[in-house]
């Protein structure tokens, strides 16, 4: 999609970000890989011989490219967390917020779940035990919350559209299943109702964001309906939240889908800006 050149560089050009502040990662190595997702699904992910069926589940068909692209979204999460961790920070990733990707397989444009992979590297690394995912793309992050299952170290919420895809929904720790084209008033006090609690009884030590504008208004996958400002002020909380509890955060930018990609640029845009502010 052309938001991942544009919104860096709109980025640039209006000082949100420097040009040392921009990493570049590399592929994400294949023992990170098994450590969240089965050999066989890798293997067929590696060799292109995933079946068809398989792909038009993922919704893209294989190629060197697209695999190298997930490997390389995924080692930027793990880059950023380990930042962000280290400097006690925000780190944010363009692209990534691949939640909908299982143990053995993947779904709705998504591979690899990069969230998990970052949080799977927390954990074996630097000895993390309390990580919060915060999921509020439109989409409930249904393979991040199977993936998480049995593992009382990540933490899962999602909040969501009730009746939107997936139309199977897993089992979150905390979700929040909300009706068609609610507005920025009923999100944004369902939410910060949540992340009291969760901030008080989870007690994170670090925190994945899955920040998906896909809950704007006239978005094509989106069916709920925060205006753009709603949307800032849902990134506003968390990041609120994060710094108030000291707890270091990656956000990944998930979906975007409205019919103007000035639309989508803006809302991206504005959680990099907040990040910046509440986290320099």
């Amino acid at each position: 999609m052309a938001k991942y050149s544009l919104l860096p560089e709109q980025l640039l050009y209006e000082g949100t970000l420097t040009k040392d502040q921009i990493i570049h990662p590399t592929l994400l190595p294949e023992g990170r890989i098994l450590r969240t997702h089965s050999a066989e699904y890798w293997q067929q992910l590696k060799d292109l011989t995933l079946p068809g069926k398989a792909q038009r589940k993922i919704g893209f068909p294989l190629s060197q490219q697209l695999i190298d692209r997930e490997r390389t979204i995924c080692q930027g999460t793990v880059d950023l967390a380990v930042h962000a961790l280290t400097h006690e920070s925000a780190g944010l990733n363009v692209a990534g917020g691949t939640h909908h990707a299982y143990y053995d397989r993947g779904e709705g444009f998504c591979i690899l779940n990069d969230i998990i992979i970052g949080a799977h590297h927390l954990i074996d690394f630097h000895g993390l035990e309390r990580i919060l995912v915060i999921d509020l793309d439109v989409h409930q992050g249904n393979g991040t919350a199977v993936l998480a299952q049995g593992d009382p170290r990540i933490h899962t919420f999602s909040m969501h559209g009730a009746k939107n895809y997936p139309y199977h929904k897993e089992t979150s720790d905390l979700d929040i299943p909300l009706e068609d084209f609610t507005g920025d008033e009923i999100y944004l006090s369902s939410l910060e109702e949540a992340l009291e609690n969760l901030f008080n009884t989870v007690q994170p030590e670090f925190v994945f964001f899955q920040s998906g504008v896909d809950v704007l208004q006239g978005d094509k996958l989106g069916r709920m309906g925060l205006t753009l400002q709603g949307c800032k002020r849902r990134d506003e909380l968390v990041f609120e939240y994060c710094k108030e509890h000291l707890a270091p955060v990656v956000a990944v930018m998930g979906g975007g889908y409205s019919p103007e990609i000035k639309t989508i640029i803006e809302a991206h845009a504005n959680a990099f800006r907040l990040a910046s502010f509440y986290f320099g």
